[in-house]
């Protein structure tokens, strides 16, 4: 006798697709949130936010927080701050500028110790904070004093620059085009066009591996319809920018450490110690996990990121000066809750630290282009932080 299985009931598959997406409201109403303020400020501009030269501009103008803002998320989810990076950020760049500038040492070799001061930087922050159990927050406020007012004395108080053109090219070059495009840099599409393409593999050949072991999986509308806008916007993205002068190369330094850091918290087991540590360092702990050394580690990646930031931003300026990284520390912070990290620890994607600082550089772009002063300008982002934070404690007590 051959029994036949009764097809899904349609009122059971849309209370199970709701479920999901009410479990998951935040991942979505992140990307959706993205979306509904990109409109707003294309209408409210005039069409301006999406103009290839002002995106251009959104991408170079954020380079350097969504960079610091992958090593801060890691800082978070296990469980502490750095209050520092915009400090390191400023000092890192002076230290390249007086190399390059006063002696004339090579850019390449100038980037390297630069990462390595970095690195040591982020070492002996971590050391206190990991070792002696001083409170990540306290150490990293007195690093935040201590690169500052270093700084003013590598810089003597005065800015210097310029730097030599090759230098430079780190955040102001752009990927040539062999093809000869005038009105439009081909090589710069295909290559938006194949990430678009690999993206969506990608996620098409991760659900079925999860299908194949029997893992839960997003409902097949929920995942086509998330993929595809992701899809369609690096594609629409692609265009705009290869119809100005092509992909920024700092643009594609973005891009590998972004898929660097998805692949090390998603797939290796350092990234789920992290988590783990996040979550419950006691519990951590007890199954084995050096915890002590997992938070030094994760105190010197993000000194190596503050650094790399720090090089791309003098790059960009063309000059380092005293004031370079001031207050960058609060718009990487805010990238990482409003992109979904959690205060507490244990929670936060690399996607949504990446949404969540594009969400803050769209927020400064439009609000500059519509002539809305700074000072009303920090109070609306202070509001939306805090609106992510609540969003986060509000589910959490659900």
């Amino acid at each position: 006798m051959t029994t036949v299985s009764p097809a899904a009931n349609p009122t059971e598959t849309s209370s199970k697709g709701l479920g999901f997406l009410k479990n998951n409201l935040r991942e979505y109403g992140l990307l959706m949130s993205l979306i509904v303020i990109m409109g707003f400020f294309q209408v409210m501009t005039n069409g301006t936010l999406f103009q290839p030269l002002n995106l251009t501009n959104l991408i170079l103008q954020n380079s350097y927080i969504i960079v610091m803002a992958l090593g801060m998320l890691l800082v978070i989810v296990a469980g502490h701050i750095d209050l520092s990076v915009g400090s390191v950020c400023g000092f890192v760049g002076a230290v390249a500028a007086v190399l390059m500038v006063d002696y004339n040492l090579n850019f390449a070799l100038t980037g390297l110790i630069c990462l390595l001061l970095g690195a040591i930087i982020g070492a002996a922050q971590g050391y206190w904070v990991a070792f002696y159990k001083i409170p990540a927050f306290i150490v990293t406020l007195a690093g935040m004093l201590v690169f500052r007012g270093l700084t003013l004395v590598v810089l003597g108080g005065a800015s210097v620059g310029p730097f030599p053109p090759e230098f430079q090219l780190l955040s102001t070059g752009f990927i040539p085009d062999p093809f000869g495009g005038e009105s439009l840099k081909i090589l710069s599409l295909i290559l938006g066009l194949a990430m678009a393409l690999a993206l969506l593999l990608t996620k098409v050949t991760g659900r079925a591996e999860r299908t194949k072991h029997g893992m839960e999986n997003e409902p097949l509308a929920f995942f086509w319809i998330k993929n595809l806008v992701f899809v369609a916007m690096i594609a629409a993205f692609s265009y705009l920018l290869s119809s100005y002068r092509g992909l920024p190369n700092v643009l594609i330094v973005m891009l590998v450490l972004m898929l660097l850091y998805d692949f090390v918290t998603s797939k290796t087991i350092v990234g789920r110690r992290v988590y783990a540590l996040g979550g419950n360092e006691k519990a951590a702990r007890l199954s084995g996990i050096n915890t002590d050394r997992l938070t030094f580690l994760t105190f010197i990646n993000m000194g190596v990121l503050a650094a790399l930031a720090g090089l791309i931003f003098a790059a960009r300026l063309n000059t380092a000066t005293p004031k370079a990284g001031l207050g960058f520390e609060l718009d990487v912070i805010a990238a990482c809750f409003i992109g979904g990290a959690s205060a507490s620890g244990g929670v936060g994607k690399v996607l949504g630290a990446v949404i969540g600082a594009f969400i803050m550089g769209v927020m400064n772009n439009g609000m500059s282009i519509m002539g809305i002063g700074i000072d009303w300008q920090q109070v609306i982002k202070g509001l939306v932080l805090l609106a992510a934070v609540f969003f986060d404690v509000y589910n959490k007590k659900k």
